[in-house]
């Protein structure tokens, strides 16, 4: 039995071991990073995922960004990450679904992140959606995805994502 509840901030530390655990060390070398750096992740979307025992098994954020000269609004997903011993069990799946979900009831229009498209397809994300968008270096352009959580959010939308 798995609770999924927002991230507070006595998960922080336990967030922070997991990503550690879960990613490469060089990590906060990336892009994505640059663009959260003393900006605070949207409190309603970062997740977190605990099993019976109040073990944290899984954590999924988002940040504010704004992208290109018309500084439009959108949100930054990830990182997500699922402890090494309950991958294979959904997680992952289950906080993306969630907090999508969340995401679009509470009026965000448009997600972009950087990762593997085969995985992130089958929750509506893609490569062509995120076409007219550059993201800050370094980073693997082919990995940047986007999925509009209303019709038409990134229509006419690009240039660089930023802080916002």
């Amino acid at each position: 039995m798995f609770r999924i509840h927002p991230e507070s901030e006595n998960d922080h530390a336990e967030v922070e071991n997991l990503l550690d655990l879960a990613f490469a060390p060089g990590r906060m070398l990336l892009g994505s990073y640059r663009l959260r750096d003393g900006v605070d992740p949207v409190p309603d979307l970062s997740l977190v995922v605990r099993d019976e025992y109040n073990t944290l098994s899984g954590s999924i954020r988002y940040w504010p960004v704004v992208i290109g000269e018309k500084r439009i609004t959108a949100l930054l997903l990830g990182p997500v990450a699922v402890h090494p011993t309950s991958q294979g069990e959904g997680l992952g799946k289950m906080l993306i679904t969630e907090s999508l979900s969340r995401a679009a009831q509470t009026g965000w229009q448009r997600v972009i992140l950087i990762g593997d498209a085969p995985y992130y397809q089958r929750f509506g994300f893609s490569r062509d959606l995120a076409a007219g968008l550059e993201f800050p270096l370094p980073t693997n352009p082919k990995r940047l995805l986007a999925r509009a959580l209303t019709v038409g959010a990134f229509d006419s939308v690009s240039g660089m994502v930023q802080k916002p």
